[in-house]
């Protein structure tokens, strides 16, 4: 696991950690909504036997922390420290890739999927006021979600067979296709009408 814990974060962890009076206590590290733009990094107190299945267990120098498995992608090159300051100070999680974790060709389909949205399809989209998100797989099939401008507009088809699955298709050579689920009855904030 490529995560770090300062040496000023651990001390200051263990200090709360010991405050606590449980033998054996430690942290738990994981992202609630991981790979999403609403992602966020969350450190919690882990007493002995609250561990999740699927935890993998780091022993750092002053406590254990769990790390939650299936946000371990999410949490490559994370750091946790602690600045002090005046008011006593900061602790801080600095998690690049938690709304976008990086991709290879090993990385599951649905993150590969999330990240060339985020990356490719999503900012042209943005300038429109629209967004597309995945919903979930299908046989391998991406089923999409359009809000904002997107959602009703005139020009989605278009979007959607020249842009997106165009995109996603090209980048991702094991995905079979894209379908949209979205309601276009409603035109409300459609970019075209």
């Amino acid at each position: 696991m490529n995560i770090t814990f300062t040496e000023a974060a651990q001390k200051y962890l263990a200090n709360l950690l010991e405050k606590q009076g449980v033998e054996g206590i430690g942290v738990r590290l994981f992202v609630s909504n991981p790979g999403t733009p609403h992602a966020e990094t969350c450190l919690a107190y882990c007493k002995p036997g609250e561990e999740k299945e699927g935890d993998l267990k780091m022993d750092l120098e002053y406590f254990p922390c769990h790390v939650e498995g299936v946000s371990e992608p999410f949490l490559d090159d994370a750091m946790v420290d602690f600045a002090e300051d005046k008011l006593g100070g900061q602790l801080t999680i600095k998690a690049p890739n938690a709304k976008l974790p990086k991709v290879n060709d090993d990385s599951p389909l649905d993150m590969k999927i999330n990240y060339f949205l985020q990356m490719e399809v999503n900012p042209g989209l943005a300038s429109h006021g629209g967004m597309v998100s995945l919903v979930e797989l299908e046989d391998d099939v991406a089923i999409l979600q359009f809000g904002g401008g997107c959602q009703g507009c005139a020009a989605v088809d278009l979007t959607l067979k020249d842009g997106v699955e165009k995109t996603l298709m090209e980048r991702i050579p094991e995905l079979k296709g894209v379908r949209d689920v979205t309601d276009h009855t409603n035109t409300d904030n459609a970019f075209y009408k």
